[in-house]
């Protein structure tokens, strides 16, 4: 019973010549493989002075019980065999030789020819001249080794050749011996030789064996001929095993002929040489093209001579794509019949698939990939279960079947941590289960998962990234179980239930109790990198507000009260095609300034979608375009808390225009940096302000009491305070206006004026009065200092026209306003046209200074 399937065969194998090349005694892996790579690489070679190619299957490794089913189908039979050795001393020479000759009787029933390459031996045993052995001084100095091996694929040819001819000539009065395989031989105990079903089924089972040495050296045309003539044979006797093997025979052929870039799907076309079998296929699509003839000595036994196999075309001979898929299907069921061609059953199953996986029709090779799952073999070992896996997840694959590719996949790599391995391979396990990912819609880039629209099924995601965080953690790798859990978190959240949210986060904790969660990206030994996970959704951020500062810090752009305004107008120049830029632009503009050195105040509305109470540890504000000193709050968010507000806070440290970009969190022990551009309806009204230079502060008091009631509204532009006298017609008061510098900038100058709102009557003389040269003497004024000046209030009203003017005044009082101080060094800084304020109530003013009524 063959007992090892070869998963990686396909149609075009059946044209191959099997050599397996090994060492012999201790041979270092990373030599012995340097020199098979060299070897492999002479795959076909072409026969001289002849059109035919012949091709050549390698293998390191091959049981010798497959050997056994070389007559069944000769590209199973190992033909040649190449040893590869270490021999430093002469002395040692007679043993290794010994060891070839013992090497070769493993395979000695099947072998065509043989050569041993041996490095290291130098002197008279290397001079001696020899064909079936090579003397190389070193694995580095072995020119000739691709030479050697064409050399030797020649001999083979020539065994093979003569085998064929010998085979297919007629032997008048010679028995044809009956071919076997290796479980039948006790059934044709005690046959009769002589009766015509034995003879027929002798004759057909040679004549598809002749049909296998025609394809292997390359004579197409002739395999065909010879396959059909085995199956009416054979079909005659119900031979089905033997039949199977002819109709497979046929398909091969057939494949070969309408595939010649191979149906492998190895890198690079099998047929870059050229050769017969091209030129035939080219003649095939040419119309009127020669037939090329076949070998008269191929054809003549049986009475078949070389005229009517001219007249049996290769046309004829050779499936169309559709008959190859029937064929194959006939041939697999008839090796259903015998539980010891598991074996070829299952790889006729995998060859035909790769054929349809070619012809696009992907149904049916499904069909009989399922029936290739459940075909029943011996026990498995865990290797080769993976094995098996493997291979039926790469066809799946190839025929578009994805999420099932995927599935196989997965099995795989739960079947290389088996319970039954005494050492499980996790790392295979993690490295094949990140080969499933595609299959199941699923990237580790957490901004595939940010557009909004999910794919796949998330319940078998959950369980892959789950797999993952499992496998991550048996390799001993905490950092990447940190990263794959914050990804479930992150990008299934929506599919969690409450139960399962919980679950995931504690564990998360215990991981980055040991390594905390970073933005940094992890690299795998493969190359692969996995990008970082921010959490934007712990908590959800739904929109951003830069805030202007408190009333008594606004910046003021500076303007002469005493009517030295400086204008600001400018041009008007329309452009269509600026404008619509420049609206981008507007919906981004703030409107207000921020203070170099003032602390600054951004709101956020975040709501917390856990079941349980959220603790942000570290959240803090991300900017570009000046130094920016962050100051992080803590939060803790209720369960599932509707919108709430949160103000980030910090100071610019230098002036210019700055961006808040986004904002960077702690949960969980994963740290996370937060990109406004990446977050999907977030609201904002522009994220760009202006920070502008430090500026000097003014406190004002006064030496009278507050006014109990506003005696006109603030037009916002403004801090003011209201104080209130009573006064006689005639008497004089004084009002005694303290100014204090409590800010870190000198006050330089001072301008004071007035004016009288809501008078009623003419008012004679002057109303107030007062003299700056004594407080101008103490400016510039140095942070901390006081300067007061005073101001004289004296009544003098016409009482003689209105009666109730005295109740109007009780009513209405009189203002007293007192005037900026501001310096003049800032009258610099003038608005820009496009920078102009939206809102004219808020007028931005360089400056500080407050008003006294």
């Amino acid at each position: 019973k063959m007992s090892v399937p070869d998963y990686m065969q396909c149609a075009e194998d059946h044209q191959t010549l099997l050599v397996v090349v090994q060492p012999i005694g201790i041979v270092p892996e990373e030599s012995f493989f340097r020199i098979y790579k060299r070897i492999s690489a002479v795959s076909q070679v072409n026969v001289r002075d002849s059109q035919r190619v012949l091709y050549i299957r390698y293998r390191h490794h091959y049981p010798p019980e497959n050997n056994e089913w070389g007559d069944f189908q000769t590209h199973r039979k190992v033909v040649g065999l190449i040893t590869i050795t270490d021999c430093a001393s002469a002395k040692d020479w007679p043993q290794t030789f010994e060891k070839f000759h013992l090497q070769k009787e493993m395979y000695g029933s099947t072998l065509y020819d043989s050569r041993l390459f041996v490095f290291g031996l130098q002197g008279e045993i290397a001079d001696q001249p020899r064909t079936d052995v090579a003397f190389y001084p070193s694995y580095e100095e072995c020119e000739t080794v691709e030479k050697r091996i064409e050399d030797f694929i020649e001999s083979l040819f020539i065994v093979l050749e003569s085998k064929r001819l010998d085979r297919a000539t007629d032997k008048s009065g010679d028995k044809i011996p009956l071919l076997c395989v290796p479980f039948e031989k006790k059934d044709f105990v005690g046959l009769d030789t002589d009766s015509r079903h034995y003879k027929k089924r002798c004759q057909g089972r040679m004549r598809k064996h002749v049909g296998d040495l025609c394809l292997q050296a390359g004579m197409l045309q002739d395999s065909l001929v010879h396959y059909h003539m085995a199956v009416e044979l054979l079909r005659s006797v119900n031979d089905f095993l033997w039949l199977g093997a002819a109709l497979e025979g046929l398909c091969s052929a057939s494949v070969i002929y309408h595939y010649p870039g191979g149906t492998g799907g190895k890198v690079g076309s099998r047929r870059a040489q050229g050769g017969s079998l091209s030129a035939e296929a080219g003649n095939r699509h040419r119309p009127g093209a020669q037939e090329v003839l076949i070998d008269p000595g191929a054809l003549t036994s049986n009475g078949i001579n070389a005229d009517t196999s001219a007249e049996i075309g290769r046309a004829k001979n050779c499936l169309s794509p559709e008959d190859i898929i029937d064929k194959y299907k006939e041939a697999i069921s008839y090796y259903g019949k015998y539980k010891n061609a598991g074996v070829i059953e299952l790889e006729a199953c995998v060859k035909a698939v790769r054929v349809l996986a070619i012809q696009k029709r992907s149904m049916e090779a499904s069909e009989l990939l399922q029936n290739a799952v459940y075909i029943n073999l011996r026990q498995l070992s865990e290797e080769e279960k993976i094995q098996r896996y493997s291979i039926l997840s790469e066809l799946y694959e190839r025929i578009g079947f994805h999420r099932k590719s995927a599935f196989f996949k997965r099995i795989a790599a739960m079947q290389c941590a088996a319970p039954s391995i005494p050492e499980p391979g996790w790392r295979a396990c993690y490295k094949l289960l990140l080969e499933t990912l595609p299959g199941y819609s699923l990237s580790l880039d957490p901004k595939d998962f940010s557009k909004g629209t999910h794919r796949g099924w998330a319940a078998v995601q959950m369980r892959l990234l789950h797999e993952l965080v499992y496998a991550s953690r048996r390799m001993g790798n905490p950092a990447l179980c940190v990263r794959h859990l914050s990804f479930l978190l992150q990008t299934m959240l929506d599919f969690l239930s409450d139960q399962e949210k919980k679950d995931v986060t504690q564990s998360l904790e215990s991981y980055t109790a040991k390594c905390p969660g970073t933005m940094e990206f992890i690299t795998l030994p493969d190359g692969l990198k996995l990008p970082p996970v921010p959490f934007t959704k712990l908590p959800i951020v739904r929109s951003v507000k830069l805030l202007n500062l408190p009333t008594s810090l606004r910046p003021h752009k500076m303007k002469s009260l005493l009517g030295q305004n400086v204008s600001t107008k400018s041009p008007f120049i329309y452009s269509p095609i600026i404008a619509h830029s420049r609206g981008e632009e507007r919906s981004k503009k703030i409107d207000f300034q921020w203070v170099q050195g003032d602390v600054c105040e951004v709101q956020l509305m975040v709501y917390n979608p856990m079941p349980f109470e959220l603790r942000v540890e570290n959240m803090g504000l991300l900017t570009a375009g000046v130094e920016f000193e962050s100051l992080p709050a803590a939060l803790s968010l209720p369960a599932e808390s509707g919108l709430y507000p949160v103000t980030l806070v910090g100071v610019p440290q230098t002036t210019g225009q700055i961006t808040v970009n986004g904002y960077h969190t702690s949960v969980f022990g994963v740290f996370s940096d937060c990109l406004l551009d990446n977050l999907p309806g977030v609201k904002t009204s522009g994220c760009t302000v202006e920070v502008i230079p430090a500026l000097p502060r003014l406190q004002i008091s006064t030496s009278l009491p507050r006014s109990a009631h506003t005696l006109q509204p603030s037009s916002g532009d403004e801090i003011t305070t209201n104080v209130s006298v009573q006064l006689y017609n005639g008497e004089t008061q004084q009002l005694i206006i303290k100014l204090e510098n409590i800010g870190t900038e000198p006050l330089e100058t001072l301008e004071v004026t007035s004016k009288i709102v809501n008078t009623k009557e003419k008012l004679y003389g002057d109303f107030l009065s007062w003299k700056l040269e004594d407080i101008l003497s103490q400016f510039p004024l140095k942070p901390g200092k006081i300067a007061t000046f005073t101001v004289n209030i004296k009544v003098k009203l016409d009482f003689s026209c209105q009666e109730n003017l005295l109740q109007d005044l009780s009513d209405d009082g009189i203002s007293v306003t007192g005037l900026p101080l501001s310096s003049p060094f800032r009258q610099v800084v003038k608005p820009r046209v496009e920078t102009k304020p939206i809102n004219p109530q808020e007028s931005s003013k360089v400056g500080d200074f407050s008003h006294v009524k």
